[in-house]
């Protein structure tokens, strides 16, 4: 029987090895911010925080700001400046701070504190991108959800799921093609930890312990 040379049937194939290797090496794999799917809004916040700064600094930051601030309409009437005070540890104080007081005032005053369940509405938060709205509607809403971060793309890329993309949205765009939808979301995730742990950014990636080596491209390393 002949092999296909169609590209997107090869890459499809390869996103479906991709997966199973991971579930395996990564079976518990979920997102590394703290947040409790009944309070939806933290996920928010904590997204936004995490521009630029580690999860980990985030999750002990919003401690601080959630026992000052513990609902959607207290954080909405807090002042600006009070919040920049507890979120300073995650860098971009003034901007995040302003982001998040703008974005808990809308979902105050439109949603009622509930977070919304669709991609539009999500984009039209304050501080919200595609990036922060896929968390939300895979992790909070069980939605088909690509979280292009940067360890998607970058294992995208390495891995030959797609090629030489770095522009977030284009890899998502391409990613969706390969990767079933409800495969998405929790890929995701998997590729943060395969990134942390093996496929590394700072340090020559551990090839010879990897659960894809025999089936990665290896591009660029």
């Amino acid at each position: 029987m002949k092999r296909s040379t169609d590209p997107l049937k090869k890459r499809k194939a390869l996103a479906l090895q991709v997966i199973e290797r991971l579930k395996m090496q990564y079976p518990d794999s979920s997102c590394t911010l703290t947040y409790d799917r009944e309070q939806a809004w933290k996920l928010l916040v904590s997204v936004r925080l995490a521009a630029q700064c580690t999860d980990a600094r985030v999750n002990v930051v919003v401690e601080d700001l959630y026992r000052r601030f513990p609902t959607v309409e207290a954080l909405a009437d807090a002042e600006v400046n009070e919040i920049e005070k507890l979120v300073h540890p995650c860098g971009l104080g003034n901007s995040k701070a302003r982001d998040i007081s703008a974005c808990m005032k809308m979902l105050r005053d439109k949603y009622h504190g509930i977070v919304p369940d669709t991609m539009e509405e999500l984009l039209a938060l304050p501080g919200v991108g595609r990036k922060s709205a896929n968390l939300i509607l895979g992790d909070v809403y069980g939605k088909p959800a690509i979280v292009t971060d940067t360890h998607c793309i970058r294992l995208s890329n390495r891995i030959g799921l797609v090629e030489n993309i770095s522009e977030p949205g284009k890899v998502e765009r391409e990613l969706w093609k390969i990767i079933p939808p409800e495969e998405g979301n929790e890929l995701c995730h998997r590729l943060v930890d395969h990134g942390r742990a093996v496929c590394t950014a700072r340090t020559k990636p551990h090839c010879e312990i990897c659960c894809l080596k025999e089936i990665c491209k290896k591009n660029g390393v």
